[in-house]
Parts: C-alpha cells; structure tokens; sequence
C-alpha cells in the first residue's frame, strides 16, 4: 500500500496511506486512511491542483452530493471494504 505524506500550511505533516483511486469529471480522486491495516478512520481527497503543477493540492471532499457519488464508486472497486 503506497504512503503519502501530506503538508498542510502551518501545520505538522500528516502521513496516510492509498487505498485506492479514481478519475470523475476530469478530477482526480483518492481514498485514504491513517492506519496501514485494520479499522482506521478514511478520508476521500479531491486533487485541485492545475494541469502540469510539480504538486498536488488536496481538499477533503466535503460536499454532500459529490461525497456520496464518489464513495459509491470506491464501494464498488473495493468491494471487501466497507465505507460506511
């Protein structure tokens, strides 16, 4: 399972680890979590970074609509997980 470390402004770097990811509506998307194996808490990341920027900037998918559309796609690529 491939690990990323994300560094938020101002603040201590978080490390997570990719479960899984997706393309929808020209926008990139990855399912992650904080523990490497077992039950851990998992967030789904919108990549708003430009075309041909050097790195990705991600934004925890918040909305309400998008949220339940793109969890419903990684429900079905990863058919052994459960994201509820």
């Amino acid at each position: 399972m491939e690990k990323i470390t994300f560094r938020p402004e101002g603040e201590e770097p978080v490390e997570f680890y990719v479960l899984e990811q997706t393309r929808i509506g020209g926008h990139n998307y990855i399912l992650v979590t904080d523990v490497e194996e077992g039950d851990g808490d998992a967030l789904i990341l919108k990549d708003m970074s430009q075309d041909g920027e050097e790195e990705s900037i991600y934004d925890v998918v918040s909305d309400d609509e998008e949220l339940e559309a793109v969890s419903g796609v990684f429900a079905d690529m990863l058919e052994d997980i459960d994201l509820i």
